[in-house]
């Protein structure tokens, strides 16, 4: 662990380590931060980076969040409130469609009923489809699946869809980090995570 967030400080402490250690590394699994790609590319070349899942899925869900918030605002004129139905099914949006009880599904129904949420509904297909895509046993068809989703998105969404047109610019920038996974799939930075949220510095 080492302290800083940035380009030159990862790529600072690779450079600093022996060249042994170096080619030996084939898999750098990393967040969305695209500094540290830059410091693998340079320090590393040969190793393949991976855009660990969590964090994939993670940027879709921010991106949902965003789409709630902005209906919300659109169509109440507020942000979220106690009582508001957009704001009380924010963690209902957020969990995996196989997890949901029968309570959660009629509430997202109800909330889907209405045009005004569209860009909500949408996004929370596309939300779920990327969780389907990484939890599914067989990694090729994962992967076609994943593909499917970025080149979708790549292609261009309907007006009224900005954060989905903003998220495939960025899963379409990061592709081959997010589909080398599904050949990788035993890589996460899940350690690495762990690690800085138990230390004192960031890292």
């Amino acid at each position: 662990m080492v302290e800083g967030r940035s380009s030159n400080v990862f790529q600072a402490w690779l450079d600093a380590q022996p060249a042994t250690f170096r080619n030996t590394v084939q898999v750098v699994a990393m967040e969305g931060f695209a500094g540290f790609k830059t410091a693998a590319a340079a320090a590393v070349p040969d190793a393949t980076t991976v855009m660990d899942p969590f964090h994939v899925v993670a940027l879709v869900g921010d991106k949902l969040d965003l789409a709630r918030q902005r209906v919300q605002h659109d169509t109440l004129g507020h942000r979220g409130r106690t009582g508001d139905p957009l704001y009380a099914a924010r963690r209902t949006l957020r969990t995996g469609e196989s997890l949901l009880t029968d309570k959660q599904h009629a509430r997202l129904a109800a909330l889907f009923a209405h045009d005004q949420h569209l860009p909500i509904e949408v996004g929370w297909c596309v939300y779920q489809d990327v969780i389907a895509a990484h939890r599914n046993p067989d990694k090729t068809s994962g992967k076609a699946a994943m593909t499917r989703i970025i080149d979708t998105l790549r292609a261009g969404v309907p007006a009224g869809l900005d954060e989905l047109a903003q998220l495939g610019r960025t899963l379409h920038r990061r592709r081959h980090d997010i589909l080398a996974w599904f050949t990788h799939p035993g890589s996460s930075n899940g350690p690495t995570e762990a690690i800085c949220d138990r230390g004192p510095a960031p890292g």
